[in-house]
């Protein structure tokens, strides 16, 4: 019997290893076709090339379903689609993203196309009748309708009070919403099946204009590319302040710009790097073409060109915080939480949860339910991670953080101020001083940088690495900062390359190895206090930080190891200046002058976050008599943990300021012109794909 069994296990082995080897002796990708249309095309692509197989399913449910059953490899969606796609059920990635050319590049304008002279504005659509590309889709529902909702123009309380379907029934006297129910007032305007195929002729972006130009609906929500040159003249779009413009002012009137479509596929490099070197072997034989009076087949006509995806990408860092929270509006998923309920705070490290549950126990209301709960990660790219998946909701981060935040469609909610005087009104946005700080007898100067030992608060920081390497970049042109310094202690580094040979780790013998480098407050030389540190132990020769930090940690000031270090000891070195200059002299010799560190959450939750934090802080900010918790200060030794310790007051940032504008040009330029060295991009960045 035990023979019968090990023969019997010896030939499936035999066979797993032969359907293995024909695997790898015929990689054929296999594409999931939703019509007879795409199937056509397909088929004619076949002919091009050895290494596609047609796999035909009924609509976009189907092929989702056979290519996590392993029934097909990749499929073409939309950015409602990215999302179904992207939840566990199926768990399937986006690979590769459609490029539309230099006006939209990856991403593009979801609007509202009318007629000329139709007459109606954008508060005036109740009523109407209306053309969408198919329920789910980007730019022809969950966009406009995210809208409506958003805008209260279409007045919808929930799932529990009635399906969404039912409240744009509502307000459209008409519709057609391919995928929507048969038979429903959604599906009223459509010319065959309602299905979301091309077997209906109403369906995409070519479908919904095609019902807008037949005058069977009012109103068409597709993407900019969609009016055909030759007729733009004959349409405008709608915009949101109820102004009309024509077709080719999408920049300025448009619902939201939203990622491409991207391919699809199960979570595996290898398969991503075939199907890859597939489209692009057929990119100039039709890929991009459909013909025979159709559009938009596999993939969009207006698809210059593709863009291999971060092996990282998944469908949430792909489509951004942003589209998410239009996803999230859409399920009515924020109405479980708000103001009266708290908001998740992550804290980096154990020092910093060690603080924030001191804050959550604190922070309960006269109901006695907590304001502040704490979610802790071990570095701030893992905390923006969770906040933007909801599993955590605000952090304080540094300027270069919120620009990777940013990137990936978080929101700046609040700012720190330093000047006291400036908290009792908006006042003025508080920045400080980006500087480079040297021990008075070294010697060294901006000029003669280069092969000695720098201490920096921490790879993708603003002070401590953006801003010096930023002019290091602009001088030497060579993105290997590694070469540039001897050695360094550069927090957040390969562990293993010079930019972390001088790094201590918790100082503590055992255990230190594991924290050495690391990007949290158990790193001896971590942040503003840790690089300066560095400094003054002589460990390095110079330290990039801010320019409040030396005053803050010299003269009597600061933890037990400055105790006895004197600020006279100290001096600033800056660009152009070949002496030293005193450390009181930041406003002439300084780096740049940069914005405060903010907090950062998702679109949806900023007035909560807000609300929040405003009472918060009026409880436990500065100057509170017998507060039982203090949120700007630190204790044990330990520095700017949650917040700077040298924030007086959060102040509101205008609801209307996106992480570009509250960093600033200047600030954004520096940053941009780094970002052209690939390793000063984080990982977190190179996968979010968000539109700008």
């Amino acid at each position: 019997m035990k023979l019968i069994l090990i023969f019997a296990f010896l030939g499936c082995l035999a066979l797993a290893q032969v359907a293995s080897a024909s695997v790898i002796k015929d990689p054929k990708i296999r594409w999931c076709l939703k019509s007879d249309k795409e199937l056509k095309k397909c088929t004619d692509l076949k002919t091009k090339t050895s290494g596609l197989l047609c796999v035909h399913r009924h609509g976009t449910d189907e092929c989702i379903k056979a290519i996590k059953e392993g029934a097909a490899d990749a499929i073409t969606l939309d950015g409602g689609d990215i999302y179904k796609a992207g939840l566990r059920n199926y768990d399937l990635h986006p690979i590769i993203a459609e490029d539309y050319g230099k006006d939209s590049e990856s991403c593009y304008y979801a609007v509202a196309v009318v007629k000329k002279g139709s007459g109606f504005k954008f508060s005036e659509l109740r009523g109407k009748k209306s053309c969408h590309t198919g329920l789910g889709k980007s730019a022809g529902w969950n966009i406009p309708i995210g809208t409506l909702v958003s805008m209260k123009q279409i007045v919808w309380s929930g799932g529990e009070d009635k399906p969404v379907e039912k409240a744009v029934a509502e307000f459209f006297s008409a519709s057609c919403v391919p995928g929507a129910e048969k038979g429903s007032k959604l599906c009223k305007l459509c010319k065959g099946d309602c299905s979301r195929s091309h077997s209906e002729p109403y369906y995409d972006y070519e479908g919904a204009f095609q019902c807008l130009k037949a005058g069977v609906g009012d109103v068409a929500f597709v993407k900019h590319l969609t009016v055909p040159a030759a007729e733009k003249g004959q349409y405008e779009l709608l915009c949101k302040d109820d102004t009309r413009k024509s077709i080719d002012d999408y920049k300025t009137c448009h619902l939201a710009r939203v990622p491409a479509h991207a391919v699809v596929s199960r979570k595996n490099a290898t398969v991503a790097d075939r199907i890859f070197t597939l489209l692009e072997s057929l990119k100039d034989k039709g890929l991009f073409t459909s013909g025979g009076g159709s559009k938009d087949l596999m993939f969009k006509d207006s698809t210059k060109k593709l863009v291999k995806l971060p092996e990282t990408t998944d469908a949430f860092l792909y489509l951004g915080a942003e589209y998410m929270s239009i996803i999230r509006s859409l399920k009515k998923e924020r109405t479980t939480e708000g103001a009266s309920g708290g908001i998740k705070w992550c804290a980096v490290g154990h020092a910093e949860k060690d603080k924030c549950d001191e804050w959550s126990l604190n922070s309960a209301d006269k109901s006695g339910g907590a304001k502040i709960e704490c979610h802790v990660e071990q570095s701030v790219e893992d905390c923006i991670r969770k906040i933007m998946r909801k599993q955590a909701d605000a952090m304080a981060i540094d300027g270069g953080q919120v620009y990777t935040a940013g990137k990936c469609g978080l929101v700046p909610a609040m700012v720190e101020q330093y000047d006291g005087s400036k908290c009792s009104g908006e006042g003025d946005a508080s920045s400080y001083y980006a500087v480079a700080v040297v021990r008075k007898d070294s010697k060294v100067t901006w000029e003669t940088l280069k092969d000695k030992k720098s201490c920096h608060t921490g790879i993708g920081r603003t002070a401590g690495w953006n801003i010096p390497m930023g002019l290091i970049h602009r001088r030497t042109g060579k993105c290997d900062f590694s070469e540039y310094f001897s050695q360094s202690c550069a927090p957040g580094a390969d562990p293993k390359s010079t930019l972390c040979a001088l790094c201590k780790g918790s100082g503590k013998g055992v255990g230190s190895n594991e924290t050495k480098c690391k990007a949290t407050a158990e790193e001896m030389y971590y942040g503003y206090a840790g690089a300066f540190r560095c400094l003054a132990d002589r460990t390095g020769d110079v330290a990039f930080v801010k320019h409040t930090i030396v005053g803050e940690n010299t003269d009597g000031k600061g933890p037990d190891w400055a105790s006895e270090l004197k600020s006279s000891d100290f001096k600033l070195i800056c660009p152009g200046q070949e002496s030293p200059a005193p450390v009181s002299d930041f406003a002439k010799c300084h780096l740049a002058m940069v914005p405060a560190h903010a907090v950062v959450t998702r679109p949806e939750s900023r007035s909560d976050v807000v609300t929040i934090l405003k009472e918060q802080q009026s409880r436990f900010g500065s100057g509170i008599p017998d507060a039982p918790f203090k949120m700007f200060e630190s204790e044990n030794g330990k520095k700017n943990l949650l917040f700077q310790d040298s924030t007086k007051c959060l102040q509101e940032v205008p609801a209307t300021k996106r992480f570009k504008e509250f960093l600033g040009d200047a600030y954004m330029a520096r940053m941009d012109s780094l970002r052209q060295c690939a390793s000063s991009v984080p990982e977190l960045e190179k996968s979010c794909f968000i539109c700008e």
